[in-house]
């Protein structure tokens, strides 16, 4: 697909900004408009109505989320690249374009190889306003690299390493070699109930739900805007 126009290429970052504002609760819907501004986009996104329908987002956060979106791409859209240089500002210590490779993919549902403002806040939907099981759905599938059901040991060790390497070196400069590999088999231990090797959706979301900490970390999305 084409390219995002030069103008949105720098960083496309509004739409990271929404998202990371969304979650350390900074995120004010002052002073919107009551429609959507849709003079300058090629990609016209749903109804607002339709959003609303489809999102647990008011009308005034959807304008909020919408403006910051459009701000930085006229387009509409996301492509992999943007979406990798928006995250690597908010870890400029470490390379997280692995990582944000697989976010990626985890909002570009239709695998279309772009996130739209449709894909965007449908994620952000699930995320911040979700119950616990579509919250730990999300979660399996971003987990999930080649979406077949099941985490494996692999996949897992994938999603890890991406973790450390973006954290950077000087966030754990001491870390050893195979920290990310321990982390994994903690994981599986925990997680994968019938010792068959991989970790299923229902495997998961148990596991999940009978951790305090991973619980209450799901409670911090409560009421973020």
């Amino acid at each position: 697909m084409n390219r995002c126009p030069r103008r949105c290429r720098s960083p496309l970052g509004q739409a990271a900004r929404s998202l990371y504002q969304l979650v350390t609760g900074s995120l004010s819907p002052d002073s919107v408009e009551d429609e959507f501004e849709l003079s300058t986009v090629c990609h016209r996104p749903e109804g607002l109505e339709q959003l609303q329908e489809q999102t647990k987002f008011t009308r005034k956060e959807l304008q909020v989320l919408y403006r910051g979106f459009k701000n930085e791409c006229p387009s509409g859209i996301v492509n992999e690249e943007n979406f990798k240089q928006i995250y690597s500002q908010f870890f400029p210590q470490g390379d997280s374009s692995t990582y944000a490779t697989f976010l990626f993919n985890a909002f570009d549902t239709n695998h279309d190889g772009s996130v739209s403002f449709e894909d965007f806040v449908a994620g952000l939907s699930v995320i911040l306003r979700g119950t616990v099981d579509d919250r730990l759905n999300w979660a399996f599938n971003l987990y999930d690299l080649n979406k077949d059901g099941c985490i494996t040991k692999e996949e897992m060790l994938d999603i890890m390493k991406s973790i450390y390497d973006m954290m950077g070196k000087y966030t754990y400069p001491a870390l050893r070699e195979e920290a990310p590999r321990e982390h994994v088999e903690n994981f599986f231990q925990k997680m994968d109930r019938n010792k068959d090797g991989v970790v299923t959706i229902e495997e998961f979301i148990e596991s999940c739900q009978k951790d305090e900490n991973i619980m209450r970390s799901m409670q911090l999305f409560d009421n973020v805007i």
